[in-house]
């Protein structure tokens, strides 16, 4: 998407830098979940819209979402409208505070699979990076067996990269060594 503004500033000050706050992990999974069969800048455009629908993706907010919530989301034209992608949304609320309650942290659960340091990988060019990996499916099988919808590997591969548990700027992007050392400055 090189030329859109927002693609590159989210590119530029966003993609791949470390999230450790627990509920940003979900609101970006959610949001990745919404993405399924479109393009991510289209998420990108609808991002505040999502905000606002989702009152800041708040757990305890929209896992209390009913039918009236539900009706709204559906006719709220500035997000994408998908009764499945809703429910998944209010379901991973009430998936996410039940971890919570169970004194299991998201942000804990999510670093675990890379042992709490971001994967740093040394792409040259955009052919090599792949659409998932052995891991993003056992991340994906995880979180399916959480109970999330909107999951599948290529998803959390995405997410993965979007949070910076995995490093996938290209080695001669302006991005990739400030990411790389961010991760190991976060866990050195």
């Amino acid at each position: 998407m090189a030329g859109d503004p927002l693609y590159e500033a989210y590119h530029d000050t966003e993609w791949g830098v470390p999230e450790h706050d627990a509920r940003a992990l979900w609101e970006k999974l959610v949001l990745d979940g919404f993405q399924a069969g479109l393009a991510w800048i289209t998420i990108l455009r609808k991002r505040e819209a999502f905000r606002a629908a989702f009152d800041n993706f708040d757990p305890e907010t929209v896992a209390r979402y009913g039918e009236a919530d539900r009706a709204r989301l559906m006719a709220d034209a500035g997000i994408i409208r998908s009764n499945g992608k809703i429910d998944a949304a209010i379901a991973g609320a009430k998936i996410y505070l039940d971890m919570r309650e169970r004194g299991e942290d998201f942000a804990d659960f999510c670093w675990s699979f890379v042992d709490g340091k971001p994967l740093q990988n040394a792409w040259t060019a955009d052919s090599g990076i792949p659409a998932q990996t052995p891991l993003a499916a056992e991340v994906s099988k995880a979180l399916k067996a959480k109970g999330f919808k909107f999951v599948g590997p290529v998803i959390v591969y995405a997410w993965m990269q979007a949070v910076g548990l995995t490093n996938d700027h290209l080695t001669c992007c302006f991005r990739h060594d400030p990411i790389k050392a961010l991760g190991a400055k976060a866990h050195g």
